[in-house]
């Protein structure tokens, strides 16, 4: 039997209980999941890739079948380097679901081996965004019921 591979990739900065659910429901879907930490130019970020890396790591230390890696190369090219067959994508709203459906028809031009999964996020946690968890932080806000259970923070901020 071939193990079944998916990359979900993301600035996940910070990682959001949305991300989460997304990591949850791909994990029924697929053997292993590779969490791909990029490194987006265009983005003003709040944590390191390092804390990045290392925040996610600690969440999921406990479950073999994910891994997590910065990568800053094309999510395609990463994809074809972990053997995965899909690439994972959350989407929360129409706006998130257009720029996916774009990005799902480049990577399919240009990868034609590899599918995009696109899976919605629970209708509870809509509303969390990593932006908006940067803003509350900066203003000094509690954003523990919008990171997942048990991560504090404030703990990978300085890093």
């Amino acid at each position: 039997m071939t193990m079944k591979t998916a990359i979900f990739p993301g600035t996940f900065d910070p990682f959001t209980r949305g991300h989460e659910a997304v990591v949850t429901e791909a994990l029924g879907f697929f053997d292993h999941l590779v969490i791909a930490i990029g490194d987006n130019c265009n983005k003003h970020t709040l944590l390191s890739p390092e804390s990045r890396l290392q925040l996610i790591k600690d969440l999921y230390a406990g479950e073999p079948r994910v891994e997590c890696v910065t990568y800053d190369t094309l999510t395609g090219e990463l994809a074809r380097e972990h053997g995965a067959a899909a690439i994972v994508r959350g989407v929360r709203n129409t706006v998130d679901f257009e720029y996916e459906r774009t990005m799902a028809q480049i990577n399919r031009r240009i990868f034609p081996e590899i599918t995009t999964v696109v899976l919605f996020t629970p209708p509870d946690l809509t509303d969390i965004a990593s932006s908006t968890v940067r803003e509350l932080l900066a203003f000094g806000r509690d954003v523990s019921d919008m990171v997942p259970e048990g991560i504090d923070i404030r703990k990978y901020l300085s890093k």
